[in-house]
Order: structure tokens, then C-alpha cells, then sequence
């Protein structure tokens, strides 16, 4: 019995996005389940990698995690992994008003997806997207996270005033998601979930 692939993420809005730019041509079955893990310090790889190997262990088989980060170029990166914690507490508008005293308002939104056979010694592996773009006064709907003001480069909308599909043919998401939906179509054969 092929063994589905376990996403574990309890944010709705990610889960959305997940099986909207997967499609319907990924070769495996995936099914999403929510599981409290601990939030890990540290670099992005790192910080991917040991949630990952927690979730392999909680659920005895195949599963991807997923973490985001949006780092802003006048503060060296920061918030980068810690954006969940930074949002909770200002909100978009806060975001914004953190670079009040910065010229630069450059930024880049990091997406990982870390992937784990589920076995305790199985390495981990990382498919990483990222996009450009400018810390904005924010702009569009409240549905989803720091997407009112984060405008990707060549755009003159944020991600909150995009529609879905084209967000989800150009978000750091989005580019993860295509090297691990590449990874898995290239690998098919030797592997047995």
C-alpha cells in the first residue's frame, strides 16, 4: 500500500495554496493534518530541517513542512524565520512602520519545503523559492498574513490584491513547490512511499 504523503501545517491559507499550485498532476497522494510543533531558532535551513525531523517522528512516515520567511534588506534579513511572530504583534501596517527610518524598503519572501521518507535517520531534503519585491503601505484584503504589503518587483499590486492564480504562479511558494513537484515527477520510480 502506497503511503500518502503527510503536510503538516494547521494554517489553512497555506494549505490552500499547497494543493492549488500542486495540481492535480502530482504523482503521489497527499493529505494535510495539523501538529503542534516546537518552534525552532536559528538559520532557515536549520530551522526547516529539525521541523521536519520532528514531524517524520510524530508521524512515522513520509511528510513535507513548510516555513516562510520575509526578510527585509535594510535589517540584514530580519525578521526572516521570525515574520510569524513579528506579524502576530504589529500587523501589516507595523511591517511597514518597521522601515519608517530606512531608505531601503527592499525585501525577499523565502519559502521552504522540507521533505523527510519518514524513517529516523532518513535525510532531509529542501526545496527553497524566492521572490523580490518592496515593503509597501498595505494595500488589498487581510486574508492572508503580511500579503497586504509585500509587492513582489515588477508588479505595481501586493500580494493581497493579486488574484489567487496569478499569486500562485509567481510567489516564493510557489517556486518551492515547482522544485519539489520536479524532484518527486523525476524521482517517481525509486520512490516507494
Amino acid at each position: 500500500m502506497v503511503r500518502p504523503i503527510v503536510f503538516v501545517s494547521g494554517n489553512v491559507k497555506k494549505v490552500e495554496e499547497f494543493v492549488a499550485i500542486l495540481g492535480k498532476s502530482f504523482p503521489h497522494m497527499v493529505e494535510n493534518r495539523k501538529i503542534d510543533l516546537p518552534e525552532c531558532q536559528g538559520e532557515i535551513n536549520d530551522i526547516c530541517i529539525n521541523k521536519c525531523k520532528e514531524a517524520a517522528r510524530i508521524v512515522r512516515g513520509p511528510v513535507v513542512t513548510e516555513d516562510t520567511c520575509l526578510c527585509f534588506n535594510a535589517l540584514n534579513g530580519l525578521p526572516g524565520p521570525y515574520i510569524k511572530w513579528f506579524l502576530e504583534k504589529l500587523g501589516p501596517e507595523g511591517l511597514y512602520r518597521m522601515l519608517a527610518g530606512w531608505e531601503d524598503k527592499s525585501a525577499y519572501a523565502v519559502c521552504t519545503f522540507a521533505y523527510s521518507p519518514g524513517g529516523e535517520n532518513d535525510e532531509v531534503l529542501l526545496f527553497q523559492g524566492k521572490t523580490e519585491g518592496l515593503i509597501v503601505s498595505p494595500r488589498g484584503t487581510r486574508e492572508f498574513g503580511w500579503d497586504p504589503c509585500f509587492q513582489p518587483l515588477g508588479y505595481d499590486k501586493t500580494y493581497a490584491e493579486l488574484p489567487k492564480e496569478e499569486k500562485n504562479k509567481i510567489s516564493h511558494r510557489s517556486q518551492a513547490l515547482q522544485e519539489f513537484k520536479k524532484y518527486f515527477i523525476s524521482n517517481k520510480e525509486k520512490l516507494s512511499l
